[in-house]
């Protein structure tokens, strides 16, 4: 589908401005706020807000609320997305105000990850406690048992392994696990776990969610759990995991449904209040995977939390082939 002559006049009015061209730039790079937009660009939010509304109403960019907060991303598909894709890369990406914007960009990363390493510092000894408030854990870890399926695994990959709990509950049915996580502190407590385990086969890295440098389809199980609404760009995430799985294997991405309990952002680093069916389809379908099976868990108490637990196989290669 191609876009029709006056849509492609709006988007080029849309796009043919400058703070609207390093708006775009922008989320080229990363989903953002619009407090975000405004720390970046150092202008006003009832400004950056104008050149978002004409940028969303022309198609180029994607509005989605969280709570109390906005974010923005690139067109994700369609004409837009191509649009984009080609204008973008014909932007030179030095000099000013590229490089200003790059570096406030890395500033505002890096203040994300200060305040999401200092929270897993203060909280890796009693990690499993805190999500122990908001779920029946027993409850979860039956149904992931119940999603992965029965086993053997030949290979196992925890994606954000935090206290290493996926490891000891799935790790007894795999060959080779490999946990991966960003948090030094998690880690160690992740190991202590596993040797307490007697899981020899269970190997934990640091690593990247978004760039674990593992091979392509290495595994027939992938875990995600309890980290996408932690991350800026869950979909990103689910892009690796996605490629990680081998034909015939599966991927659980366990995480919250949409809620308003605001607290979580200040007082747990959450960035993102859950996730609907629709959007986590999106990704993984987006990824080249099929959804099998969408699982809610009500919280344990009211006001609280439904954990859900989405189920994603990758079609054998023969009827991959086939089709």
């Amino acid at each position: 589908m191609n876009l029709s002559s006056d849509q492609m006049v709006e988007v080029l009015r849309a796009a043919g401005e400058p703070t609207r061209l390093r708006i775009l730039a922008l989320l080229a790079q990363d989903e953002l706020s619009v407090m975000e937009l405004c720390q970046i660009l150092d202008q006003s939010q009832p400004r950056v807000s104008r050149h978002l509304k004409l940028l969303s109403e022309a198609g180029l960019i994607e509005r989605f609320p969280d709570g109390a907060w906005v974010f923005y991303r690139l067109a994700s598909g369609g004409p837009h997305k191509a649009f984009l894709d080609g204008m973008l890369d014909l932007v030179e990406d030095d000099g000013y105000p590229a490089d200003a914007d790059s570096g406030r960009l890395q500033a505002v990363r890096r203040s994300r990850s200060q305040s999401a390493a200092a929270y897993f510092a203060r909280n890796a000894d009693h990690w499993d406690q805190i999500r122990s408030l908001y779920v029946s854990e027993d409850a979860v870890e039956t149904a992931i048992v119940e999603a992965a399926g029965e086993g053997p695994f030949r290979q196992l990959v925890d994606l954000g392994s935090g206290t290493g709990r996926m490891l000891t509950l799935l790790g007894p049915k795999a060959r080779n696990a490999i946990g991966l996580d960003l948090s030094q502190q998690m880690l160690n407590i992740a190991r202590s776990h596993v040797a307490n385990a007697e899981l020899d086969h269970c190997e934990l890295r640091h690593g990247d969610i978004f760039a674990t440098r593992l091979p392509d389809e290495v595994a027939d199980l992938v875990v995600v759990h309890q980290v996408l609404h932690y991350l800026s760009d869950p979909a990103a995430a689910v892009r690796e995991a996605a490629r990680l799985v081998g034909g015939g294997g599966r991927l659980l991405i366990v995480d919250f449904a949409p809620h308003q309990l605001e607290f979580l952002r200040e007082q747990h680093q959450h960035r993102r209040l859950g996730f609907s069916d629709q959007e986590i389809g999106r990704w993984i379908e987006g990824a080249g995977l099929r959804v099998l099976e969408s699982q809610s868990l009500p919280p344990a108490r009211e006001p609280g939390l439904t954990v859900k637990i989405w189920t994603a196989v990758r079609e054998p290669q023969q009827a991959r082939s086939a089709a």
